[in-house]
């Protein structure tokens, strides 16, 4: 599963976490909304870096520690459900993405790599990634 944005929170929820319903009013949190009124490249356009948790699948498809990325959302983790692990983090702590433990394929992302993937090497990592898991789920089925 690759869960973006409104599926990070949803699957954070849905698996016993908790989340910050008002990002912005929490003490120490940036806000992370995105100025409604400015053009969409503005709007999608890299807002904030994350930084990727070391070992990590993230961590693993980027030559950086750092990426810069979107930031569209007013929710946001406050609590991560048990057994997910974190993959990238805000400046101000706040979790940005995690994954499932485990053999399957299970990566949130709280930003949106799709939009402009062809022009981000990492975002499109992303979506290889999640593609390879889909072949190698079918070709286990098959047999």
């Amino acid at each position: 599963m690759l869960a973006i944005c409104r599926g990070l929170q949803e699957v954070n929820v849905a698996l016993g976490g908790r989340l910050h319903q008002r990002v912005h009013d929490v003490p120490g949190l940036l806000d992370h909304r995105e100025d409604r009124a400015a053009p969409l490249d503005t709007r999608y356009g890299p807002a904030h870096p994350v930084q990727l948790h070391p070992g990590g699948l993230l961590a693993g498809m980027s030559d950086s520690a750092q990426v810069a990325v979107n930031s569209l959302h007013g929710q946001g983790i406050a609590r991560l459900a048990d057994g997910l692990l974190i993959e990238a983090t805000a400046p101000d702590g706040l979790i940005e993405a995690f994954r499932g433990p485990g053999p399957g394929f299970l990566l949130a992302v709280q930003w949106h790599p799709e939009w402009r993937v062809t022009q981000h090497p990492f975002y499109r990592a992303i979506f290889q990634a999640f593609g390879e898991a889909c072949r190698q789920y079918a070709a286990r089925r098959g047999q």
